[in-house]
């Protein structure tokens, strides 16, 4: 899941300052889980809002409105009225959600309200880490499903670095050694053997080179328009 948190009150307040109606909007997925961006705090911080500018004299007209997920057109398409009608949109989406409505309702302000930080899993009640870096070159069959670019501090792809101690990284000791877990869960597995592996160099091409990353399933494509179509079609706006 992505997780991300809202951001502070005073920073939301300034941003939307200018703006006579403002539409809170949420998502009711991956940043819902993390407890940032989903119906509830939706209505809190529009709340929080109103009472802020009731104190501070300030007029201004705060709609509130939640989706299932911002990323997909079909959903935010179900709330197109009420995106047209506001001076400006504040997302509470992960970052991907303000660009989806940017690119397809090109004239709306959309402004970010939450701060998008890593894409992890919820260990615990409130308690979130981060497990993925979105690379692009997978290498979890190698490493017992532990990724050594996020949980090894150093992101080493061919064991530990040697300041480990204990099981703990150097650079926190309140962060286990990514490779201390490689290691025991390969041992588990009676895969050590995988450990004298020499992994290349990375390849980090998938990942940031060249800009936006892009990927097309030929086999859900439901029409045989260019790629370069589709993608005039969505800078367009509402074609």
């Amino acid at each position: 899941m992505i997780v991300g948190e809202q951001k502070p009150i005073e920073e939301i307040s300034k941003m939307i300052a200018e703006y006579k109606t403002v539409l809170v909007m949420g998502c009711n997925t991956c940043i819902a889980v993390c407890h940032a961006g989903g119906e509830k705090e939706v209505g809190i911080l529009a709340s929080a809002l109103r009472i802020k500018n009731k104190v501070e004299g300030r007029e201004q007209n705060i709609e509130e409105a939640s989706m299932e997920r911002q990323c997909e057109r079909e959903f935010v398409d179900e709330l197109a009225d009420k995106i047209k009608e506001a001076d400006c949109v504040l997302s509470l989406a992960c970052g991907v959600g303000p660009q989806t409505i940017v690119e397809f309702y090109p004239d709306t302000i959309v402004l970010p309200g939450i701060n998008t930080t890593f894409y992890g899993m919820p260990k615990e009640q409130g308690f979130f880490v981060e497990f993925c870096g979105g690379c692009g070159n997978c290498v979890l069959d190698m490493t017992a499903g532990i990724c050594p670019i996020v949980r090894c501090s150093k992101s080493m792809l061919n064991g530990p670095c040697g300041g480990s101690q204990e099981g703990r990284c150097e650079v926190n000791k309140d962060i286990d050694c990514g490779w201390q877990l490689i290691h025991d869960r390969l041992k588990a597995q009676g895969k050590l053997d995988f450990m004298d592996e020499i992994l290349p160099p990375k390849d980090w091409s998938p990942a940031r080179h060249g800009g936006p990353r892009k990927m097309v399933r030929e086999d859900l494509k439901i029409d045989e328009k260019p790629e370069d179509e589709i993608e005039g079609i969505t800078k367009e706006g509402e074609k």
